[in-house]
């Protein structure tokens, strides 16, 4: 299956994609008190995915998203929200006591204020990971910062927001994310992933839809394939289901 419209004018040749300098040279904006950003939940609970799955995580849900994806589950972080300071948010985040903390949404990166308080996590203590969709620039993310970068397949209905050039941003310490409606989806990851050896980038996450792509069809396509990945399945949801806040 062909990958998407325009992919092969950002990626660039198979085999050549390398991860820039991602050390800070430019002076960090001052941070305002004053500094507000539109949060829809601050929440403890299991992280239910990635490699930190399992972990008590904060979670800072982030209002608003300019991506539609058809299987989306969080449509309720859309609008609404209330409008919080950043010593507000860090305040709520440090009742928890837990020292991992997620910036999710939404789109997180949709706020142009999520980068600073990505900092200021940072500058805190915590292990600090963003869940994005990839359709925003991540360069200017903190490089202490995990970036979960969520791909985004044909079958979300979202392929053409892809921004091919956060893949040279990637580092070791960054994911990857695929999450897959059908086959159709598993066959355009498995062929970017092997024409363009996203393997050597960053570790790699592939997940059924949940509810759509049957988990163990997945998993017996990656073990046919033995495809470089970690599929993970959607924790959260096995424990509490769609309930938010979880």
């Amino acid at each position: 299956m062909p990958i998407c419209a325009e992919l092969l004018r950002f990626l660039p040749h198979p085999g050549r994609i390398t991860a820039v300098n991602t050390t800070v040279t430019e002076k960090p904006a001052a941070v305002s008190a004053a500094t507000t950003l539109r949060v829809t939940e601050i929440f403890h609970s299991l992280q239910g995915e990635t490699s930190r799955t399992g972990l008590p995580t904060v979670f800072v849900r982030l209002t608003g998203c300019p991506l539609r994806c058809g299987y989306c589950d969080t449509a309720y972080a859309f609008h609404g929200g209330e409008s919080l300071t950043l010593d507000e948010i860090l305040r709520r985040v440090a009742e928890y006591g837990a020292p991992y903390v997620t910036l999710t949404g939404g789109e997180p990166l949709a706020q142009k204020q999520a980068t600073v308080l990505l900092r200021s996590l940072a500058d805190a203590g915590y292990s600090v990971s963003l869940e994005t969709s990839g359709a925003l620039d991540v360069s200017a993310v903190d490089p202490r910062i995990s970036k979960i970068l969520d791909l985004k397949t044909p079958g979300s209905g979202e392929c053409e927001r892809n921004l091919w050039s956060n893949l040279a941003h990637l580092t070791p310490h960054d994911e990857i994310k695929f999450v897959l409606c059908d086959e159709n989806d598993y066959r355009w990851a498995c062929e970017l992933i092997r024409n363009h050896r996203l393997a050597t980038l960053c570790p790699l996450l592939f997940s059924p839809v949940h509810g759509t792509l049957e988990p163990r069809q997945l998993a017996e396509w990656i073990l046919r394939d033995r495809l470089p990945v970690r599929m993970q399945l959607q924790l959260h949801k096995l424990l509490w289901g769609e309930k938010p806040g979880h």
